[in-house]
C-alpha cells in the first residue's frame, strides 16, 4: 500500500471516530472547549499585563532613566559630547539634564520629598518621545522663564497648586544643615521659589506624585556636579552594541562612564518578568488539566475499540499507522480549540476597553434590578461595579498589548500539549495483539 492510500484511510478511520455523533464521547467537547479556554484565557490576561508592564516601563526609560546614560562629561564639554552621540546611527536623542533630591512645600501645611530633574527648556524639541508621555492637565511644558517649574499632578493636588501656583523648593541636605525649627519657621537658607507653568500626569504614580522638572540652569544652585547626558536610541535592546559605539565615539573623554537601562532598572524590570512568567504559568495549568483529560480518553478509547484496532492490524495495519489514528484525533482536538479560543481572545484583547465596559454595564444592570427588588422589600442599595475602580487603582484606561511572539507561543501550547497527551496515549496500540484480540471474536 503506498504512503498516499495510507494515508487516506488512516484520515478517514480518525475522522470516523471523532465525528461519528452517535458514539462521540463527551470528553472530546471538553477537551475542545478546555483547550480554547486556556488559549483565551492567556491570551487576554498576558495581553493585559502587557498593557501595564510595557506601559510602567516605556513611562520609566521615556522620562526617567532613558535607554543609556553618560556621566562624569565636563558640564564646558557637554555640547560636544551630545554632538558627537548624535552622529552615531541608531541614537535618536541626547539630553543633558541634572537631578536631585529635593524638598518642596506649596500652599498646605508640610513638605513633600521629591526628585527635581533640571533639563534644558527644549527638551520636548531634544526628547520629542519624552513630551509625547506627559500629559498635561494644566499648561504646557513651559520652562522658558527662570524659576519655572513642572509638577506631577498628584503632587500639585498633595501641595495644593495649580499652573500659575508657587512652591518652596530646598535641597534635602539644606534641610539637614538647619534642622526641622527652621524650616517650621519658613527660614530655609539656599531655598528658592518656582512658578508651576504646567501640571503633568504619566500614568505612573510614583512620578506624579514626587517628580518635579525646573530648568537646567535653576538646578545648577542645587547640584554643582558634572550633568549626565540620556541617550534615546531606536531600539532599546540593542544597548549593549550601542554602549560600545558610543564609547569607542567618546573615546577622548577618560572619565566618562557608561550604563544602560538594563543596570539601573534591573531589579524592577526582573521583578515584572517574574510576575509574568509565574502568571503564564498559573493559567497555563488549564492546558495540563485538558491534556490529562485528552489522554484519559484518549485511552478509554483504546480499550473500547480493541477489535477494531486488532482488525485493522489484521487487514494489514501498521503499528504507526494505527498510532497515527489517535495522534491524529489529538491533533484535530488541539487544533480546533487553540482556533476556537484564538479568535475571540484576539478580539477581546484588541478592544479590552469595550469589552470591561460591556461587562461593567451588564453587572450593573443586575445589579440596578437587585435594587429595584431590594427598595421594594426595604433593602438596602449596592453600589455599582467596576472592574478597575479608579477609587483603588492609579489607572485612567485599561490598556493591553498583543505581542503576536506570545500568542504564536500559546496557540502552539495549546496545539502540542494535546497532541502530546494523544500521542503518549497511543502507546498502548502496541499492547494490542491481533490474534489473541480475534480469538475470542
Amino acid at each position: 500500500m503506498d504512503r498516499k492510500k495510507n494515508l487516506r484511510w488512516i484520515c478517514f478511520v480518525a475522522a470516523r471516530y471523532l465525528f461519528r455523533k452517535q458514539r462521540r464521547p463527551p470528553s472530546v467537547v471538553l477537551s475542545v472547549l478546555g483547550i480554547a479556554t486556556g488559549v483565551l484565557a492567556l491570551i487576554v490576561i498576558i495581553s493585559v499585563m502587557n498593557g501595564f508592564q510595557l506601559g510602567f516601563i516605556e513611562s520609566i526609560l521615556e522620562i526617567s532613566s532613558y535607554h543609556m546614560r553618560v556621566g562624569s562629561v565636563p558640564e564646558e564639554r557637554t555640547g560636544e559630547a551630545r554632538e558627537a552621540l548624535l552622529a552615531i546611527p541608531g541614537i535618536d536623542a541626547v539630553v543633558p539634564f541634572r537631578e536631585f533630591q529635593g524638598i518642596v512645600r506649596g500652599r498646605m501645611l508640610g513638605q513633600q520629598a521629591a526628585l527635581v530633574r533640571g533639563v534644558p527648556e527644549d527638551a520636548p524639541a531634544m526628547d520629542p518621545a519624552m513630551a509625547e508621555r506627559l500629559d498635561f492637565e494644566w499648561g504646557s511644558f513651559d520652562l522658558y522663564e527662570s524659576h519655572s517649574a513642572l509638577i506631577g499632578a498628584e503632587l500639585a493636588r498633595r501641595l495644593g497648586v495649580r499652573a500659575g501656583g508657587r512652591i518652596t523648593l530646598f535641597s534635602i541636605p539644606s534641610l539637614f544643615a538647619v534642622g526641622d525649627a527652621a524650616v517650621d519657621e519658613g527660614e530655609i537658607p539656599g531655598s528658592q521659589v518656582f512658578t508651576v507653568t504646567g501640571v503633568f500626569r504619566t500614568g505612573f504614580f510614583d512620578y506624579d506624585m514626587g517628580w518635579i522638572f525646573v530648568r537646567f540652569e535653576d538646578a545648577r544652585a542645587f547640584s554643582d556636579g558634572d550633568p549626565v547626558l540620556g541617550v534615546k536610541i531606536a531600539n532599546r535592546f540593542h544597548d549593549r552594541r550601542m554602549l560600545e559605539r558610543a564609547r569607542e565615539s567618546l573615546g577622548r573623554f577618560e572619565n566618562a562612564d557608561f550604563s544602560s537601562w538594563r543596570d539601573y532598572n534591573r531589579a524592577f524590570f526582573g521583578a515584572l518578568r517574574t510576575e509574568k512568567l509565574f502568571m503564564f504559568i498559573l493559567v497555563g495549568l488549564i492546558f495540563i488539566v485538558v491534556a490529562l483529560n485528552i489522554y484519559q480518553a484518549q485511552r478509554r478509547i483504546l480499550l473500547e475499540r480493541r477489535e477494531e484496532i486488532g482488525l485493522l492490524r489484521a487487514l494489514g495495519g501498521g503499528e504507526r499507522a494505527v498510532r497515527l489514528i489517535f495522534v491524529l484525533d489529538g491533533a484535530i482536538i488541539g487544533l480546533s480549540g487553540a482556533v476556537l479560543g484564538l479568535v475571540p481572545g484576539l478580539l477581546i484583547a484588541l478592544n479590552i476597553s469595550g469589552f470591561f465596559s460591556g461587562l461593567e454595564a451588564v453587572v450593573n444592570t443586575v445589579i440596578d434590578i437587585l435594587n429595584a427588588v431590594a427598595v421594594l422589600f426595604g433593602g438596602g442599595a449596592i453600589g455599582d461595579f467596576a472592574v478597575f475602580s479608579p477609587r483603588y487603582f492609579y489607572l485612567t484606561e485599561i490598556t493591553s498589548r498583543v505581542i503576536p511572539g506570545e500568542v504564536v507561543l500559546i496557540f502552539s501550547f495549546g496545539f502540542l500539549s494535546s497532541l502530546a497527551a494523544a500521542w503518549f496515549a497511543s502507546r498502548k496500540v502496541s499492547r494490542i495483539q491481533p490474534a489473541e484480540v480475534l480469538r475470542y471474536e
